[in-house]
């Protein structure tokens, strides 16, 4: 019987092939209109690149309601780090294929209300797959912040997810078109 952790790098592997064929830019601005992102005062997003759901006009509108906008740098180990970014390119570094901020850590990572989380896959439980590294687990265990996971309009779906211990799940998922909330007692039924 295969792992999960093998059963999730195969997965991994197919869904970046699917999501590279099928790739058309798209918007999930609408989640700025979720309750929890109108009363959020300090929002987690990340710089999208590639072929992940686009974060531009997203973080683009946070910063234009005044939200403290953070971004993800990456350390060492593998962990991230909150950075605050003000939406200059000039505060950005190239690190493999991502931007970095190069300002000091955000301090209060206890204050972040709504981290909006990149996504391979999410399924109906909230449990998502992400590129592999664990980083965004780590980062999602420390946090009690809702949590928002971006997807493409055929990643969300109703089969079940390998998951292993350390797997954070997601409070809700977006695709382009619309916001699924998860709850406990909704999950534990399916």
């Amino acid at each position: 019987m295969e792992s999960s952790s093998a059963a999730k790098k195969n997965l991994r592997e197919q869904l970046r092939r699917d999501r590279e064929l099928g790739f058309m830019p798209q918007s999930w601005l609408h989640i700025i209109q979720s309750r929890e992102i109108q009363n959020a005062s300090v929002v987690a997003s990340y710089l999208s690149y590639g072929f992940e759901p686009q974060t531009l006009d997203i973080n683009q509108a946070l910063l234009r309601a005044g939200k403290l906008l953070l971004i993800p740098r990456t350390l060492e180990d593998r962990d991230i780090e909150w950075v605050a970014w003000d939406g200059s390119e000039r505060s950005l570094k190239m690190r493999g294929k991502v931007l970095e901020p190069t300002a000091e850590k955000y301090k209060g990572e206890g204050a972040i209300d709504v981290v909006i989380v990149p996504s391979l896959h999410i399924d109906r439980r909230g449990n998502r797959l992400g590129q592999g590294g664990g980083s965004y687990d780590r980062a999602l265990a420390r946090t009690r912040a809702w949590k928002v996971g971006l997807v493409g309009a055929t990643e969300l779906s109703g089969t079940h997810l390998p998951v292993e211990e350390h797997d954070q799940r997601v409070d809700a998922a977006a695709t382009p078109s619309l916001l699924l909330r998860f709850t406990q007692s909704a999950a534990a039924h399916l």
